[in-house]
């Protein structure tokens, strides 16, 4: 079993890939590093991998819409298992704090300590990597240079640490989802979906998202993204709470995308599957 993780050695997708391996007891699994989220997806879908560890959503920063779009572009793959992981931050690098001049590391990380590089490195220029602990692998050596990633890459790409936990928000962090080839199931706690309207009229949401609502479907998330196609024309991401096993949630679940099918230009189910959050 390979499974892709957006790599290197040392980020939170290596973290949450091990976990995930855990939950889903996938004995001597490969952990395969890719370069971008993309990537990681393509390695699925080109079967050089059998499974892929991908992030979807932060607590602070939303959704990442990198995998959105990969999800909606590749039918043959579903969401099998996801993961919340609780994400704390660390500056890192090889000379004191106060010589850091440029730090380095993913976008969203950098956006998820704005605040905290405002008050403590106003002037360093904050520079964007593919991912942390690649950020923590480019730094490595130098004096003037730091690496927001995890305490693991610190480790793993022989840095000190100099401030830690550094992200805004103490209760930052992200759910990631384990991919896999084949059939989308219709019955867990956790279904995703996403669909485009036939029509851009007044209410045609309301309509949409009423199939939901009146089965008692909560959504959990809800996300646009633009089409790609034309100006205005949006694809909806949706998250829904479905109800538990004595209360059959595929027939549930069957039911409100039979009646959403009509309204949709494209509609898609990425899966059911089950959710643990770690603390």
């Amino acid at each position: 079993m390979r499974v892709a993780f957006l790599g290197p050695a040392g980020t939170y997708g290596e973290q949450a890939a091990l976990q995930l391996i855990q939950l889903e007891g996938l004995a001597d699994a490969e952990l395969v590093p890719q370069l971008g989220i993309r990537g990681v997806v393509q390695a699925l879908a080109d079967a050089d991998c059998e499974a892929a560890v991908v992030p979807v959503e932060n607590s602070v920063e939303g959704g990442v819409t990198a995998c959105l779009d990969a999800l909606w572009e590749h039918p043959d793959i579903t969401i099998a298992r996801a993961l919340v992981l609780p994400i704390r931050h660390a500056l890192l690098g090889s000379g004191p704090l106060q010589g850091v001049s440029e730090v380095l590391s993913h976008p969203q990380a950098l956006a998820q300590c704005s605040q905290w590089l405002a008050d403590h490195l106003p002037g360093a220029l904050q520079l964007p990597t593919s991912s942390t602990a690649d950020a923590a692998r480019m730094v490595a050596g130098s004096r003037f240079r730091a690496a927001i990633a995890s305490r693991q890459a610190a480790t793993e790409h022989g840095l000190t640490e100099l401030a830690y936990p550094i992200n805004d928000v103490p209760g930052n962090c992200t759910r990631f989802l384990l991919l896999r080839r084949g059939q989308r199931r219709r019955s867990g706690p956790l279904a995703s979906l996403a669909f485009s309207l036939r029509s851009n009229r007044p209410g045609a949401l309301l309509q949409a998202l009423a199939c939901f609502a009146h089965r008692s479907l909560n959504m959990s998330r809800i996300e646009s993204r633009p089409s790609k196609r034309e100006m205005g024309e949006y694809i909806f991401f949706v998250d829904l709470e479905l109800p538990p096993e004595d209360r059959s949630p595929a027939a549930a679940l069957a039911a409100a995308l039979e009646e959403l099918e009509p309204l949709c230009e494209h509609l898609a189910l990425f899966g059911a599957y089950p959710l643990t959050t770690l603390v």
